[in-house]
């Protein structure tokens, strides 16, 4: 997957050109140049509207106590399409085209919901309870080599020498 990624970014640059010259003859110099405003002019606002919703929905995910995985995966996919929108190029914008999907999204959290393992963990209480502050001379002989006692699984007080 790495390796698909690192290629994708090293001919990306090539594949524009590519796209400009092909595209860009069909359509004209106006309509190519309108389209790259505009796609600009999305990605921007993709991800200006991406950033304030993540935060929004990762939040709500938490509350609930649901795990945050699709909300994140969400957030990615939209700020990397946000991204591609912004660079100039037509086969940017398809790339972004294809991270918007939702059936993108989806192969993709679970794609990578195996590579993690998510915890949500909840307040449940309050826990309440009594102490007692035990000084430090609590009759107890003082150990010579300054460790202090280990406590076993009963709670005693067990002797390592």
């Amino acid at each position: 997957m790495l390796r698909l990624i690192g290629f994708i970014g090293a001919a990306l640059p090539f594949l524009e050109i590519a796209g400009f010259v092909w595209l860009g003859g069909k359509l004209g110099v106006f309509l190519t140049l309108a389209w790259v405003i505009a796609a600009m002019l999305a990605g921007l606002a993709l991800l200006r509207h991406t950033g304030l919703q993540a935060v929004g929905r990762l939040r709500a995910a938490l509350a609930e106590g649901k795990e945050p995985g699709h909300s994140l995966i969400d957030a990615a996919c939209f700020a990397a399409a946000g991204i591609l929108l912004i660079i100039p190029g037509f086969v940017s914008d398809a790339l972004a085209a294809i991270l918007l999907l939702p059936a993108t999204r989806h192969w993709l959290l679970r794609r990578t919901a195996a590579h993690f393992e998510t915890r949500v963990y909840r307040r449940t209480g309050t826990i309440s309870g009594e102490f007692t502050v035990v000084p430090e001379d609590d009759g107890d002989p003082p150990r010579g080599d300054g460790k202090p006692p280990r406590i076993g699984h009963d709670r005693k007080i067990i002797d390592v020498d």
